[in-house]
């Protein structure tokens, strides 16, 4: 084989090589939220519909505390907290509650929460059927508003887990999304 040959298998090989090292980068972030969403990983929670939460059974016998906490990143444009700090909920109840974010500046921004639930086993019994976190929010100059989550804890979650955290970071995503 000539050396023109051999450089041109190299360059067609490191070609290959950089398309499927940007394809793996590029599909990594949906692989990850999908199996976070099968395994409950870093606490994640799940979704489930209206309807689907109206059947569950609803245990009377057992009562769950859940507490609500809200992150800011330093120096963020955001006033972001629950409205409640924490309720007392049966499983296989719906329940809501809401948060409050207020944009501190006097330029639009776009913002996306991002949940966590502790413990971490408990994520696979924690499922929301209505929440903010789920799509961007937009804000104008100094806007605030009230934003809902309504959820159910799955009357299946352990009897050893008697409270949950549910916390949520907000950020801002105005620049990134103008990127995409």
């Amino acid at each position: 084989m000539s050396e023109t040959g051999k450089s041109g298998r190299t360059a067609g090989i490191l070609l290959i090589v950089v398309i499927a090292m940007f394809g793996f980068g590029y599909l990594l972030v949906p692989l990850y939220n999908v199996i976070c969403d099968i395994t409950g990983l870093n606490g994640k929670t799940g979704q489930i519909s209206t309807a689907e939460a109206a059947t569950r059974q609803i245990d009377k016998n057992r009562t769950i505390k859940v507490q609500f906490v809200t992150n800011n990143t330093a120096g963020s444009p955001w006033d972001f907290r629950p409205n409640e700090l924490q309720m007392e909920v049966h499983p296989g109840g719906v329940y809501q509650t809401t948060f409050r974010a207020v944009n501190k500046t006097a330029h639009s921004l776009v913002g996306q929460a991002i949940p966590s639930l502790a413990p971490q086993k408990a994520a696979l019994y924690f499922n929301k059927t209505e929440c903010f976190c789920f799509s961007n929010q937009g804000f104008k100059p100094h806007e605030g508003r009230d934003m809902p989550v309504q959820f159910i804890v799955d009357p299946d979650l352990p009897a050893y887990i008697d409270s949950l955290v549910l916390s949520y970071t907000f950020f801002d995503i105005t620049n990134s999304r103008s990127e995409s």
